[in-house]
């Protein structure tokens, strides 16, 4: 298998994002959507992680152990040899409550893009193929369409700020990872994090999966 790993770059927010901090990345122009197809998918609540065919971290390369991880470890386990040398895919690990109490998901992975060889991230319809492929789920689809800055808004506005962190614009065709910051941001609500002390320091409550 191939020994380079990739670290998952920043989104930045879209200038709109009431959850913006001054340290944050912020998209100064949205015109990089206009005229694309985008697809707006739920930002789920916990940890960035990679998964390659023979390893996995989250978004430090050289992620240590950690209780919360042990469930994906095992997906990745399960699943690993499906995916092609010098491939990973990314998405969120979900096991530990973090500021959202999950009560209902449908997996601890909810994987948001699959990566080739080649360091491109592929087109959403591929993404979703994979995600089938492999048995995963994907976070919910919020809209699907032409960028249209009103009604990416209006989702915003539309949200339920007390189960949902906000949602995530990407461009529907495949794009470098070079390119990441110009065809991805991210919309999340204001003072996400409500708890005191970062979640790795306190005791791991799980989320919860459907009955």
């Amino acid at each position: 298998m191939s020994s380079q790993r990739y670290k998952y770059p920043r989104t930045p927010h879209l200038s709109f994002s009431p959850g913006v901090n001054k340290d944050d990345l912020k998209l100064d122009r949205h015109s990089i959507f206009d005229n694309c197809q985008v697809v707006v998918t739920e930002k789920l609540d916990g940890e960035n992680t990679t998964l390659y065919g023979d390893y996995i971290h989250a978004r430090s390369l050289d992620s240590r152990h950690h209780p919360s991880r042990a469930w994906v470890k095992s997906l990745q386990a399960s699943i690993g040899h499906n995916i092609p040398e010098g491939w990973r895919i990314c998405g969120e690990n979900l096991y530990a409550r973090h500021a959202i109490a999950y009560q209902n998901l449908s997996s601890y992975f909810y994987l948001f893009s699959v990566w080739n060889q080649d360091n491109y991230c592929l087109n959403w319809s591929a993404t979703e193929e994979w995600a089938a492929m492999l048995g995963l789920e994907l976070p919910a689809v919020l809209y699907r369409g032409i960028w249209s800055e009103k009604e990416i808004r209006e989702i915003g506005a539309n949200l339920d700020l007390e189960k949902c962190e906000g949602f995530v614009v990407r461009n529907v065709e495949q794009f470098h990872y070079q390119d990441f910051s110009q065809n991805i941001a991210k919309w999340v609500r204001s003072n996400h994090v409500q708890t005191d002390g970062h979640w790795m320091y306190r005791e791991v409550v799980p989320n919860l999966l459907k009955k």
